[in-house]
Parts: structure tokens; C-alpha cells; sequence
């Protein structure tokens, strides 16, 4: 079959028409167990009817209307995740890309505001906050920027996880660290227990903002509301999306104290970002997290699934390591994977493998146990036979 569509995704060879909690349905009427939720995106399953009644609602009563004017579901929304995050204000818009942009915008003028003509942001090697040029210049995957130079400069690149690598930076205009709580396209990287506050007092001392990009550890994703909440730490500037409209496009870029005060009319702006059914989206994602407890949820069922993995997998020849935070979960192989996704694929399984070599799971926040053991199972029978077959 021809196709209009611009290749920029390796697409698997099946068409999903419908979705029930954990489920998808293809065009044949066969069920998928998703566990990657879109890609972080829908932590409340598909066709969820909390964000189902408010699309609708809101649909029959504005849609849109413009950042001209003021939208009352907006600034609900930006009030309920300040209370929730302990930042100053909020940014919409429709990406983590774009809500990333926003905080390169905010440390490159907070910059300016000191006095640095050239202001630098320090980033980590592994990591992936976009594909808009800018974005795409502070991630740390020299195959992503591949056929793209000249990239945007003003980054100085470091290993993640190493606070001391950070601590050794003797720039005058660096102003501004940015980093992902847990590395999620990186492979599911988390850095040590320390590692964020330690950034957070080296940032205080020097004068620099923290600014985190919890676009995939957000939203209860981790076993907290945000990731950085394991560690007692408040960032400067947080950028958000994915989960936040459970498939409703919208991005959100929270900061606080200085850095709240960047960003003034004039300086920044986005034709969709924030309008009254995307905030509608999020506002019901967000009283749907906090009732029902979500993100305990998903502490709980992340240690549910990485207890059945490593029973059955630690110590097995060929695999490295099974770590994770919440439902981000990595399972490090010694050996090229990506036929897994395939394999699963005809299982009736969605999977996704990052970094070639470590299969990554973000299943919803509403698995059920059942569906949990049955991830387990099928995941782990599909390891198996993948190594058995590589030798």
C-alpha cells in the first residue's frame, strides 16, 4: 500500500481501530496488551470515560478561542499543577518538545538578565528532550542529530548520573542545568539516589537554574506525580507533556522563583497551547491521577513486574540488567533487540525497545494485576526465545 505520509517513523504493520483500558483492537479485531501507553501518553488507558465525558462536554461548549484572552480552565489547570509541583507559574503548549523549548528560552534569557552575552546550559550524554532544532541540540544522541548541523550552540555536554562531572564545570556562562529524572529514551537510565539534589545545591551555590524535563517521568508515570518527588528536590523549571492529556496534544513548561518571571508578553507564545479542550483533557487527567491514587498505583505494580522479571530472568546469559522506576521499566539486553517488538507484535504484545539493546515498558497506571502476570509471562517467554535463537 502507497502512502502520502512522510516515512519518519518505521511503522509496524498493523492498524489499531479501537481501545478499551489496556487493550487495543486492530482492523482484524485482534487484542494487544499495550504496554507502552502511547509511549507514556496514555497512563489511563484508552477511551477512558473521565477524559471521554470532558472532550465531549467541552467540544459541545469551545474548543478554542485564543491566548488573547483569558481561559478559565487554563489558569484551573496551571493553579492545580503549581499546588501539586510547588512552582510559581505555568506555560502551555502542545509538546514536551515545545515545553522544553520554552525552558531553553527561560535559562537563555535568565542569562541575558545576568549580564552573559553567550549563556551555556549544561545537558547529559543519553538524553532526548525533542526534534525541534533546538531541542534536538541539548539531546544527547549523536544519531538523532544526524544530517541536521549546524545545531543550535550554547551546550555543554557531561555523563549523566555524575554530579562530580558537573561540579568540575568552570564556565563563567554556564547558567542553567537540564536533565531528565530517569533517562527514558536513553534506555531507562536512573541516575543515583543523590544525584538530583546534589545538582539542585550545586545550582544554588552557582547561581543556576534546574530545570528538569519530566515530559515521560511526569504525571504519576514514576510512582510519584513527578519523578524529581523521590527525591525532596524543587526544581527551577519543569517541562511536561505526554501523560498530561492521557492523547490530548499538550505541553506545559512550570517554573518558579527568578525563572518564573522570564518569560513576559511578548516573549514567547503558542496558537494552541492551552485551549479549553486540552485543558479540559488534563484537568480530568489530573482529578482522575489524585482520586483514584494513581501513581501509588504505579509504585506499587513497578515493583509487581520487576519482581516476576527478575525471577525469571536475573542471572539468564545475555541479559545485563532489569531496572526501573515506577512503570518505567528497562530490561538490558547483552545483544541487539528491536526483532523483540516484531515478535511481541504477533503475540499480541506492544512493546518498544530503546538504545537497540534495552526493551522498555510503560504500560497504564490502570494494569490490573492479571494483566501485569500476563505482561510478565509473554514478555519473559519472548526474552527467552530470543536468546535461545541468538545463541
Amino acid at each position: 500500500m502507497t502512502s502520502n505520509i512522510m516515512p519518519t517513523y518505521a511503522r509496524q504493520p498493523v492498524t489499531f481501530t479501537h481501545g478499551e483500558g489496556a487493550w487495543l483492537f486492530d482492523t482484524e479485531g485482534k487484542r494487544y496488551l499495550d504496554a507502552v501507553s502511547g509511549v507514556a501518553v496514555c497512563s489511563l488507558g484508552h477511551a477512558h470515560p473521565a477524559v471521554a465525558k470532558a472532550l465531549c462536554d467541552q467540544a459541545g461548549r469551545l474548543v478554542h478561542c485564543s491566548n488573547l484572552y483569558r481561559i478559565g480552565l487554563q489558569e484551573d489547570l496551571a493553579k492545580q499543577l503549581c499546588d501539586l509541583s510547588g512552582m510559581d507559574n505555568a506555560f502551555f503548549c502542545n509538546s514536551g518538545a515545545e515545553a522544553n523549548e520554552a525552558a531553553l528560552k527561560i535559562a537563555r534569557r535568565y542569562g541575558h538578565h545576568r549580564g552573559i552575552d553567550t549563556p551555556k546550559i549544561v545537558v547529559m550524554e543519553g538524553s532526548f528532550h525533542g526534534r525541534t532544532l533546538a531541542t534536538l541540540s541539548a539531546t544527547g544522541n549523536p544519531k538523532v542529530q544526524e544530517g541536521f548541523a549546524p545545531l543550535v550552540g550554547g551546550f555543554v555536554r557531561l555523563p549523566y548520573g555524575d554530579a562530580e562531572a558537573v561540579a568540575a564545570v568552570d564556565d563563567p556562562d554556564v547558567v542553567a542545568v537540564l536533565v531528565e529524572p530517569v533517562q527514558g529514551e536513553g534506555g531507562v537510565r536512573i541516575p543515583p539516589d543523590d544525584y538530583l539534589a546534589r545538582l539542585k545545591s550545586l545550582c544554588e551555590r552557582r547561581g543556576w537554574l534546574l530545570m528538569l524535563d519530566e515530559v515521560q517521568t511526569g504525571m504519576g508515570r514514576t510512582g510519584r506525580m513527578f519523578g524529581h518527588q523521590h527525591t525532596g528536590v524543587t526544581p527551577d523549571v519543569m517541562a511536561l507533556a505526554k501523560a498530561l492529556g492521557n492523547g490530548v496534544p499538550i505541553g506545559a513548561c512550570l517554573a518558579r522563583g527568578v525563572a518564573a518571571e522570564m518569560l513576559t508578553a511578548g516573549k514567547h507564545g503558542s496558537t494552541f497551547g492551552g485551549n479549553p479542550l486540552a485543558c479540559a483533557a488534563a484537568l480530568a487527567v489530573i482529578d482522575t491521577l489524585t482520586r483514584q491514587s494513581l501513581a501509588q498505583r504505579a509504585e506499587i505494580l513497578g515493583q509487581r513486574l520487576l519482581d516476576g522479571f527478575r525471577t525469571r530472568l536475573s542471572g539468564r546469559p545475555g541479559v545485563i540488567e532489569i531496572r526501573g522506576l515506577g512503570l518505567m521499566i528497562g530490561l538490558e539486553l547483552e545483544r541487539p533487540c528491536t526483532r523483540l517488538v516484531g515478535m511481541a507484535l504477533e503475540q499480541g504484545l506492544l512493546i518498544n525497545v530503546t538504545a537497540e539493546r534495552t526493551v522498555r515498558l510503560l504500560p497504564p497506571l490502570i494494569l490490573t494485576d492479571a494483566q501485569a502476570d500476563d505482561l510478565v509471562e509473554r514478555l519473559c517467554s519472548l526474552v527467552e526465545a530470543h536468546l535461545d535463537a541468538a545463541g
